[in-house]
């Protein structure tokens, strides 16, 4: 079977990574640098892509643009590879970062796997998304596949792969929450994953770092 290549890529730089407020996720838009981030980014990929994936967050799909501009014959899926948006209590409130603070610090310090506050996404369920797109990107042959997405996912996908958790409980929440606070993910770079079988990839130690945020 030949080798699959996989990029997952953060997005651009965005009004709520600089603080700004937001009160719908998925709505937040790129900054002007988070832009121009996108574009130095399409022109530093390697090799064209047969897939571009985004998440439906308006600033991943804006961070991808650009690559699908520069690759028109890869195709293009929309996968559920958003953010982990797991504060349902606040949806539709305009908060800035430094004001969710509190309550992204109260729900990790309950550490369960399976809590929806109002609804919104449990931890669980994130670790199924993060197993559901490794098992699609697996059936998808030849590569290779660029995977426009957000940080907490990049670090989900990289984390299961390091540490191979069977079903998320209370220890693997809290060694999850130690490794997203230890890793780091700039905007705009990612992590590129290999895999000669299916859907069981390697990771490549050298993160991807297409792109440094221009001044």
């Amino acid at each position: 079977m030949a080798e699959l290549r996989v990029w997952l890529i953060r997005h651009g730089e965005s009004e709520s990574n600089v603080g700004g407020p937001s009160s719908t996720p998925g709505e937040t838009p790129l900054t002007p640098i988070g832009f121009r981030q996108a574009v130095r980014l399409a022109r530093a990929v390697p090799e064209p892509p047969s897939l571009i994936v985004t998440s439906p967050y308006r600033r991943a799909q804006q961070t991808a643009q650009p690559a699908a501009d520069r690759f028109p014959d890869a195709r293009r899926e929309m996968w559920p590879v958003e953010e982990f948006t797991y504060l349902g209590s606040l949806e539709g409130r305009s908060t800035t970062v430094q004001e969710r603070r509190p309550h992204v610090q109260a729900y990790w310090n309950r550490a369960d796997p399976e809590l929806r506050d109002a609804g919104a996404e449990s931890f669980a369920d994130l670790v199924t998304r993060a197993r559901n797109c490794l098992r699609r990107l697996g059936e998808h042959r030849p590569g290779p596949v660029l995977v426009f997405t957000h940080e907490v996912f990049v670090k989900c996908v990289m984390w299961m792969l390091l540490t191979q958790p069977g079903e998320p409980d209370r220890r693997a929440m809290r060694g999850f929450r130690d490794f997203h606070l230890s890793t780091r993910i700039a905007n705009c770079t990612g992590i590129e994953l290999r895999s000669t079988e299916g859907e069981r990839f390697d990771l490549v130690p050298n993160r991807v770092a297409w792109s440094t945020p221009p001044h």
